[in-house]
């Protein structure tokens, strides 16, 4: 079988050609693996059967399957969380000898690098010679312009494009190219993948190849710390297994205790990136948990947030704007408590701030729950825009200004401090909003009295009910019937 030789094109850039002589180099990060490779580079599965995690993607006949076969030319966007064989089926596809690879990363290349790759696959096609896979990683770094530059060539099969995203492609990647593309989803590989891909290392001759074990307490640290990225579990595991022969005493094989896998890897670097999809799935399911009313939980994601450098003027915010749509007057005090941590993050800050947060968030999830103003404003708004705003009754009109009275305004208004009760009947919403009821409070905290006492305020102002006349009279109209 013929192999490939790495041939340097423009700016750095390196492609797979096939070669006379039996050898496979590659781009910078394809070629061969050397000895001294990280262990991860190192246990990178020579075939698609090796591939450890995405088994719904690898079924007979699959995309992925064919996609690393050689099958149908078809473009495919990679997405998913780091350590899950993204870059990992990339090598899977450089290592096909009918097709010319071409690799680049989007934090270093850009649109006039782009473009000389796809004139070279053009004039290569155009010669007869093999297509071309040009593989992008990290392509959400791509700007707009950038993605466009690849949109003709993809629709044309000028090249067919591989690329990895770890963030949502729907909103890092412009839909003219998602559109193009065959989106597959990579998961996070699961504790039993990562286990097994820890004990591979331990004894494959490509790793660790039995100079070291483990004890299962320590296996265990790593496959939890790796939370579904086994980049991370192995790079650890290596950290211990060098620890580890380093103390040895030269008697029997050295084992991996708890202590040496805690010292390898010091702090769980949390899967998080504030400009990702990992962002809001987090910030959401911080607001759910506060909603359900799930204190741990939302103080889990606050620390998740905390931890991973999440600007706390953010969370402030999230805060200010819960206490009104999901608290609202079912506990009067939680706007106060939101916008009190604001206040907090601005003027005391970080790392001291956490805990006015962490009071804050205790407070709105579990404080008794309504979002009746929220529901109130939306039917308010809904029927603005439905056309439903009429006039201003003319005794609510301003009648500051000289010539207003002769315009009514102001004429028959009625002051509610003139009535003992602080409340009287007159019309105050437009003609066309008369007897609309947009408030409903709940039954919830403090929205009970709210909801005894506000169907008595409605009647006296609308005139309806069981009142009676002598109760809707205002203070001045009793004086003027005991005259």
């Amino acid at each position: 079988m013929p192999g490939i030789v790495c041939v340097m094109q423009t700016d750095g850039l390196f492609s797979l050609e096939p070669a006379a002589a039996d050898r496979r180099v590659g781009s910078p990060g394809f070629e061969a693996p050397s000895a001294d490779a990280p262990l991860a580079v190192r246990l990178r599965p020579s075939g698609i059967d090796e591939l450890v995690g995405q088994d719904h993607l690898l079924a007979p006949g699959a995309p992925l399957r064919r996609l690393v076969a050689g099958g149908a030319p078809m473009s495919v966007i990679l997405w998913g969380p780091p350590g899950c064989g993204k870059t990992t089926i990339a090598h899977l596809v450089a290592e096909a000898d009918d097709r010319h690879f071409v690799a680049m990363s989007a934090l270093t290349a850009g649109v006039k690098e782009v473009r000389e790759v796809i004139d070279t696959a053009r004039r290569r096609r155009r010669a007869g010679g093999a297509p071309t896979v040009l593989f992008i990683d990290e392509v959400h770094r791509f700007t707009k312009t950038q993605q466009d530059s690849l949109l003709a060539a993809v629709e044309d099969r000028t090249v067919t494009l591989l690329a990895a995203t770890t963030e949502n492609p729907y909103f890092s990647i412009i839909s003219p190219l998602l559109s193009r593309c065959v989106l597959l989803t990579l998961k996070p590989l699961d504790d039993d993948a990562v286990r097994g891909l820890v004990r591979r290392a331990l004894t494959d001759p490509r790793g660790l190849a039995g100079t070291v074990t483990i004890a299962p307490e320590a296996e265990d640290h790593l496959v939890r710390l790796a939370g579904g990225d086994v980049r991370k579990a192995l790079t650890a595991l290596e950290a211990a297994a060098g620890s580890a022969l380093a103390i040895h005493d030269g008697d029997g094989v050295p084992e991996i205790d708890v202590a040496t896998a805690e010292r390898a890897v010091d702090v769980a670097a949390l899967r998080y990136d504030r400009a990702g999809d990992a962002h809001y799935d987090v910030i959401s399911a911080f607001i759910k948990s506060m909603r359900g009313s799930d204190v741990d939980a939302a103080l889990h994601y606050l620390a998740r947030m905390l931890t991973a450098g999440e600007d706390p003027r953010f969370i402030a915010r999230r805060l200010i704007i819960f206490a009104s749509e999901d608290v609202g007057l079912a506990d009067p005090t939680a706007l106060t408590a939101a916008v009190n941590a604001s206040y907090a993050v601005q003027h005391v800050g970080l790392p001291e701030a956490q805990l006015n947060l962490a009071q804050a968030v205790a407070h709105l999830a579990t404080a008794p729950k309504s979002n009746a103003v929220t529901t109130a404003i939306f039917a308010a708004i809904a029927d603005v825009r439905a056309g439903k705003a009429g006039a201003v009754p003319p005794h609510l009109r301003d009648a500051h200004y000289a010539g207003s009275k002769g315009l009514g305004h102001g004429v028959g208004y009625r002051y509610p401090h003139d009535d003992a009760r602080g409340v009287v009947g007159q019309q105050y919403p437009p003609d066309d909003l008369v007897d609309v009821d947009y408030y409903r409070p709940t039954g919830h905290g403090g929205e009970r009295q709210i909801a005894e006492r506000l169907p008595k305020l409605r009647a006296v102002v609308r005139g309806t009910g069981n009142t009676g006349r002598g109760e809707d009279k205002s203070a001045s109209e009793r004086s003027e019937e005991k005259r």
